[in-house]
């Protein structure tokens, strides 16, 4: 801070510093107020009601422009007032520490001249150390194999020569790690095959759509005995979430498109510390009935976690499959007394609502711990509120139409009722359906991207791969790494008995 002392005396020049002064402080004020409104946007982006509303990912584009903006408003503030800061700077606070198989490249940054004023030279006494995230842009290599072929000089008795080794498009160009990248980028980082070729022009790498989509086919054809052992297995678990989600398929002989659904069959028994590992298969099929999921649920038999979609009531047809208990989810009869109020007021579903927050709560204590332990939970905690909420919604039902809004809501509620108090019996059996709802969600947005499917066929391999790829995510493997070792032990004959072996859980790079 300046002292009085050090002020100077000259009018004029005290007058430049004043206004000077004054501008700072105008600049400051603007970047509060722009900071301050950017903020505003900032939570309601983060914690209003954005479950209810839309697509998740559209609040992740909210957020990274106005994070964007908000980097632009200090980097103006650094530029007028920069930071007094000397020699190396400190790293930024929660940027963490930067993951130790990465390979380094060391730089050293020495003075021109290490001589001291006494004609010594100095020595090494301690160093600064910092480290920065590199990215170089995909780089295509070519892998060149040379066969040398022998002979004996002698008896010349014929030539001897290495075999080939085997590839999954023989004849052609691509390695298994090349096809791999391209069935991630397709589907899990939902770039178009047209696009990824735009992107491989760029590096004079010509190869044309086609033939990308034949490389992914291929590598589906082999990859499909993965996603049968994926789905045999999740059917053997003694729970599962199921949901289906719409899959536009091109209808040529109509010039438009049909809808199709994928279905999704999910394990996740984190909740309770289950012993068997996440995943989810995808299954496409031409329609919603009902017929689809009891095709798909052969063999399955115990507890199917839904929503109140009412193809499910096929499942319990013991004609078509084994006996299967259906719990239904609180999240969606939730769903139906929050689109009552988002607009209006409405009292008594109010009051559903805030009996289903206390649910909620209890369920919160209850996640991560034994499945006993979540049953004692529901039992002493969550049983008592239930029963006061089938007091009230049976009270609430006889003050209103039941063909009014809040009537078809709360029969909605009424009709399901012994599915959605199940989790009360049984510690496995969770409030809602979101673990199968969040795999889902990359669905959609590959749907938003390449907007259909060519044909029904394409879509069987986009819920194959996706399969596997979510799988992935779910147990935290390197999809592209995973993929390029299950083709590369299918091309060198891995035994069909062992298949399981292949699956994303078991595996270990």
């Amino acid at each position: 801070m300046t002292s009085p002392a050090d002020l100077p005396t000259d009018v004029a020049t005290l007058q430049a510093l004043l206004i000077a002064s004054e501008e700072r402080n105008v600049r400051k004020e603007d970047r509060i107020i722009r900071l301050e409104k950017l903020l505003a946007d900032f939570k309601r982006a983060l914690y209003g009601a954005k479950s209810e509303k839309g697509h998740p990912d559209q609040y992740h584009l909210a957020l990274e422009d106005i994070e964007t903006a908000m980097a632009i408003v200090h980097a103006e503030d650094e530029a007028v007032d920069p930071p007094k800061t000397t020699g190396a700077s400190k790293p930024r606070a929660g940027r963490g520490v930067l993951p130790k198989h990465l390979p380094r490249i060391e730089e050293v940054i020495a003075p021109d001249d290490v001589t001291c004023g006494c004609g010594t030279e100095r020595h090494i006494i301690g160093k600064d150390v910092s480290e920065r995230l590199d990215i170089v842009p995909a780089q295509f290599r070519v892998i060149v194999t040379r066969r040398p072929k022998y002979t004996c000089r002698s008896c010349e008795a014929g030539v001897v020569q290495a075999p080939a080794k085997s590839r999954l498009i023989e004849g052609g160009t691509p390695t298994e790690a090349t096809i791999a990248s391209v069935i991630v980028s397709k589907y899990a980082d939902h770039l178009p095959l047209y696009r990824q070729s735009q992107i491989y022009a760029r590096q004079c790498v010509d190869i044309d759509r086609s033939t990308l989509a034949f490389w992914v086919g291929k590598a589906a054809h082999e990859l499909k005995p993965v996603h049968d052992a994926l789905l045999a297995h999740l059917k053997r678990s003694s729970k599962l979430f199921m949901d289906e989600t719409p899959a536009p398929v091109l209808d040529p002989g109509r010039g438009k498109t049909k809808k199709g659904y994928f279905w999704a069959l999910t394990r996740d028994d984190r909740a309770w510390n289950g012993p068997e590992p996440p995943g989810v298969a995808f299954t496409y099929g031409p329609g919603r009935s009902g017929t689809y999921a009891s095709q798909i649920l052969q063999g399955f038999e115990r507890i199917l976690q839904v929503d109140g979609c009412a193809g499910y009531n096929r499942v319990l047809d013991l004609r078509d499959n084994a006996p299967i208990r259906l719990a239904y989810c609180w999240a969606h009869a939730r769903r139906k007394l929050y689109e009552l109020t988002h607009n209006n007021v409405a009292p008594i579903a109010e009051e559903g609502l805030k009996q289903i927050a206390a649910l909620y709560r209890i369920e919160a204590l209850a996640r991560g711990t034994s499945a006993e332990e979540r049953l004692a939970l529901h039992q002493t905690k969550s049983a008592p509120k239930i029963a006061a909420f089938r007091t009230w919604l049976d009270h609430a039902r006889t003050q209103v139409s039941t063909k009014s809004p809040i009537g078809e809501a709360l029969k909605y509620i009424a009709k399901y009722w012994d599915g959605l108090i199940l989790f009360l019996t049984d510690g496995r059996i969770e409030m809602d359906c979101n673990a199968v709802e969040r795999t889902i969600r990359p669905i959609a947005l590959q749907r938003k991207n390449a907007l259909f499917a060519g044909h029904d066929a394409g879509a069987q391999n986009w819920a194959m791969l996706a399969s596997l790829l979510e799988t992935c995510k779910l147990n935290i493997v390197e999809p592209h790494g995973y993929l390029t070792d299950v083709l590369t032990a299918i091309v060198n004959g891995h035994k069909q008995n062992d298949i399981n072996q292949l699956l994303p859980w078991k595996y270990a790079r």
